[in-house]
């Protein structure tokens, strides 16, 4: 991590607002996608395809770092975010699109506890104060109407946000020993393989005649950006600044995918929304405040900038 001290903080915070602007526009992007090819299928390609190529730019580098325990470490991140991500789908089929965003969002208050079980670093009450603001923003952005009962749908989904948690708390855990972009390649490989089991035993595989130039492009665009870049990006962050700041500047993608969804489709912008939107980043900037104890300074990140 030597060369990775020369960079400040605030740079790995700016960089996963970079990934959320990608991941916020994804929504958009993955509409077409997402009616033609199963979950599973579609994680198969897009992760396969980012891995294939990460792999192939990073050669030397994966090469240089591969070894047994780094490849259990990064199959073991690419089980964790594939069943996020699959049972992410699974509770969307069962509740609103709005609650489903609103309950995924939940890792950012499950982070900082998982992180004090592993790292033994107890997060403050501004943690836990910011988290749960970020969680009411979220709600106001995601959840136009209605109430919520807790259903299947509502279960899956929660367990998805302790599946992300659990994927980021291992990549801040991980990338302590091995190089993290070499595990990022290998978690894709893992990831776009369980997508093809999965797709293999749960799922009818539509045909290659639903590859039409529009969704290879979109295609493409999951596995580029969405993939190698945004999760690049995420991964290497997570390895210089405390896993805890880093969920709510990831909590942003919720904030960027209505955005997009104004700009794209004509969506509203409403009081309700507008709300939102400052409560999630009064809880960003609460988090920059009063930051994790400097005690356990063992890790770049928990430094004020």
């Amino acid at each position: 991590m030597g060369k990775g001290k020369a960079i400040p903080a605030w740079a790995y915070k700016a960089a996963i607002v970079v990934a959320t602007i990608i991941w916020g526009y994804s929504f958009v992007a993955m509409k077409d996608v997402v009616s033609v090819l199963p979950p599973a299928w579609l994680l198969g390609f897009r992760f396969t395809f980012a891995g294939v190529l990460l792999t192939a730019i990073l050669w030397k580098r994966v090469r240089k770092a591969f070894s047994g325990r780094m490849l259990l470490a990064g199959a073991a991140l690419g089980l964790a975010d594939f069943m996020a991500f699959w049972t992410q789908t699974i509770g969307l089929e069962h509740t609103t699109p709005g609650i489903n965003a609103f309950l995924t969002a939940t890792y950012c208050v499950i982070v900082p506890f998982l992180w004090w079980i592993v790292a033994h670093r107890r997060p403050t009450v501004f943690n836990i104060g910011a988290a749960v603001l970020a969680l009411v923003g979220i709600w106001l952005v995601s959840v136009q109407s209605g109430g919520m009962t807790m259903g299947y749908g509502e279960a899956m989904t929660l367990l998805c946000a302790l599946l992300f948690a659990v994927h980021m708390v291992l990549v801040s855990k991980l990338s302590r020993f091995h190089d993290v972009l070499a595990l990022t390649a290998v978690q894709f490989v893992a990831e776009g393989c369980l997508g093809f089991v999965f797709g293999a035993a749960l799922e009818t595989f539509p045909g290659f005649g639903v590859f039409t130039p529009g969704i290879i492009g979109q295609l493409v665009f999951l596995a580029l950006f969405a993939s190698i870049v945004a999760f690049g990006i995420q991964n290497v962050a997570l390895a210089h600044i405390p896993p805890a700041q880093a969920s709510l500047f990831l909590s942003l993608e919720s904030v960027f995918g209505v955005l997009f969804s104004i700009a794209l489709y004509g969506e509203q912008i409403t009081l309700r929304l507008l709300v939102g939107f400052v409560l999630i980043f009064a809880a960003i900037v609460i988090s920059e405040t009063f930051p994790l104890k400097k005690k356990t300074g063992a890790q770049t990140g928990e430094t004020t900038d």
